[in-house]
């Protein structure tokens, strides 16, 4: 059978699979996968898309459903399948068009949620973790009796509590770049918020402050700030935003820049204090209740039940905003129980991956999929184990769940308790409550919900009649590239930077080795280098990626930042065309490392083994700091 012919029957089966033609409304392509944009997602079969000849995995992220290939290959598949589907003038622009489209208003507001917290995040982090090494020093008589060391605490507990004195600000200029206004007037909005004219939130409801009364027009209003109004300040961003750009269209260019910004600050000033702020504070009090509530009336049962689902959420993308109600939960009580309950939910489904890897244990391809499945769950990233595993063999997800639940549970009893958020699992003890003995009792939980939700597993797993050594047991492997078995082949770094294990990368699809094995470069140059001789079998449309085909054989994916195939070849600067041969050391591509960042994406590098020759493996060796004199992986 020629090629064409098989990527023929593949895709006949990928349209037979996600529900005909009619159900196809976009289809697109990066370096790896193949993104189809459907009309109803729940008509595609994921089970069976999966064991789609050739496919190394299936999900759906973003409302596209992504079929992962592998670097080269899915260049030839998306060739036949666009012409077979009659969709090949698409670009990637229009699929995401098309995506967006898709998103019902729920999933907006929950992206909209995430983004906005996005940059906020390593404020967030690093404040939580000076507050829990402070609560721990704070503690010790030697610190206490010693100047210096009494003073670095003291300084560090000054760190700590920066970000949450100004998280409204914060908030409101990240919201108002996200909608798209001037990120400026969000942050002048914020200030007001903050205004030390204003009698501070806390002390009025402490009552030990009374707010002076103004009245607009028969409306009364108290000048009370808005000290931890994360709710509000993500609904004064919005309008801020939509003022900004409103104002701006409509007022001529001559006093644009003067009555633009002054109109937009005045109105969401007054809508402020007249509309969002009640409503905010409404919306808050409710959102914080409505969880104390739980703690308070179903007790140990709703941890239970929190952390039985949680994982559950991740699927359907709803986790996104918990960001948002953990802000709020610390800035209304101090410390976030939320935290612990997602942390020892991802555990569970951890457990759930060993589980399932000791039943198939004899089977290459699983041990090639739980390991670094499980590995990503310990650094609180559980998209591997859940659609690399878990999901996708149903029991797994089943016995991670009751792990999370047993754990749950154990977080209520113990009263754990976080002091931030945005980390899990091993990074998560660092923001750890110290109180109630909070970091035996984070080591506990989590060994608890390891514990069952691998037992759980095994034994489900062996009720089901012929279930082991199913699933991944029963899949033949990837098709590997006939090849010589001589010499090994040395692998450069194609930058120079900080070289890591590939579990490092951002991009699940890529730390779960699901494309295959290989390294991560950060704090990098921006110039990509051969790292061997090698011949350039694909240069992908953009520039942001490179496939190598080495002397053995084998095929190497050089792929540069994660979700960079969206700039669409912004920054980004080809050197070498398709077939062209290279030597170490010669330029591939160049880009723009700020540009990349600034836009909101990871600017890694990868180097990954996509394509080994036949009986041949990639063995990362180097790990640290290079200047391309290290060899950092071997082919052998």
């Amino acid at each position: 059978m020629s090629k064409e012919q098989e990527y023929l029957d593949i895709s006949k089966r990928i349209v037979e699979l996600v529900g005909g033609m009619d159900n196809i409304q976009a289809v697109a392509h990066c370096a790896t996968r193949l993104r189809i944009v459907l009309q109803d997602n729940d008509k595609a079969d994921m089970e069976q898309l999966e064991n789609v000849n050739k496919v190394k995995g299936a999900f759906v992220a973003g409302n596209q459903l992504q079929l992962i290939f592998g670097a080269g290959l899915v260049n030839e598949v998306y060739e036949v399948f666009a012409g077979y589907t009659h969709m090949e003038n698409i670009s990637l622009g229009d699929l995401k068009a098309q995506s967006a489209k898709r998103q019902n208003p729920v999933q907006a507001v929950i992206k909209s949620l995430s983004d906005v917290f996005i940059g906020i995040m390593p404020a967030i982090l690093a404040a939580a973790l000076l507050m829990g090494i402070t609560g721990v020093l704070g503690n010790l008589e030697v610190v206490k009796s010693h100047d210096s060391l009494y003073a670095v605490n003291k300084l560090a507990s000054l760190a700590s509590t920066g970000i949450f004195a100004i998280l409204p600000m914060a908030v409101c200029y990240s919201a108002v770049k996200r909608f798209g206004g001037n990120p400026i007037l969000g942050m002048v909005v914020g200030a007001i918020m903050l205004d030390s004219s204003l009698a501070n939130a806390y002390s009025v409801g402490a009552g030990t402050v009374t707010a002076d009364v103004i009245r607009l027009f028969g409306l009364k209003i108290e000048l009370v700030g808005f000290q931890g109004g994360i709710i509000i300040a993500l609904m004064m961003g919005f309008i801020v935003a939509k003022l900004d750009v409103y104002f701006n269209k409509k007022i001529p260019d001559v006093v644009k820049l003067l009555f633009a910004p002054l109109l937009t600050v005045f109105v969401s000033t007054v809508l402020l204090f007249t509309v969002i702020g009640p409503v905010g504070r409404i919306l808050s009090s409710g959102l914080t209740g409505g969880l104390v509530w739980i703690t308070d009336h179903l007790g140990v049962f709703g941890y239970a039940l929190f952390g039985g689902v949680q994982q559950i959420i991740v699927i359907t993308g709803l986790h996104h905003i918990l960001g948002a109600v953990e802000a709020q939960l610390i800035a209304d009580t101090g410390t976030n129980f939320v935290n612990p309950l997602m942390s020892v939910a991802l555990m569970g489904q951890g457990g759930a991956v060993l589980g399932y890897l000791s039943l198939n244990w004899k089977n290459v391809k699983a041990r090639e999929l739980c390991i670094p499945s499980f590995c990503s769950t310990l650094f609180g990233i559980s998209e591997p184990a859940i659609f690399g595993v878990n999901l996708r063999y149903r029991y797994p997800l089943a016995g991670g769940c009751i792990g999370g639940a047993a754990a749950g549970a154990y977080v209520y009893l113990s009263k754990l308790t976080a002091l931030g958020f945005g980390t899990t699992a091993l990074p998560g003890i660092a923001i750890a409550n110290p109180a109630n003995h909070g970091y035996m009792n984070y080591v506990i939980a989590h060994g608890i919900a390891l514990a069952l939700g691998y037992v759980c597993t095994v034994v489900f797993g062996r009720i089901q009649s012929g279930k082991e050594g199913t699933g991944a047991a029963a899949d033949t492997g990837k098709e590997q590239i006939k090849g010589y078995n001589g010499a090994a082949v040395e692998l450069y770094s194609p930058v120079n930077g900080v070289v890591e294990s590939i579990e490092k990368s951002t991009d699940p699809t890529f730390s779960g080795k699901i494309i295959g094995d290989g390294v991560v470069i950060t704090e990098h140059d921006g110039k990509v280098k051969a790292p061997c001789d090698a011949k350039v079998s694909f240069v992908f449309p953009g520039g942001h990626a490179v496939g190598l085909v080495l002397a053995d054989g084998s095929g190497i994916l050089i792929h540069c930042g994660v979700d960079t195939v969206k700039m669409e070849g912004e920054g980004f600067t080809g050197h070498v065309t398709e077939g062209q041969q290279v030597k170490k050391g010669e330029c591939l591509l160049t880009f723009d490392k700020a540009l990349v960042e600034s836009r909101g994406y990871s600017s890694e590098v990868l180097m990954i083994a996509s394509e080994p020759a036949e009986n041949r493996t990639l063995k990362p060796g180097f790990t640290g700091r290079t200047q391309g004199q290290d060899v950092v992986a071997v082919i052998s």
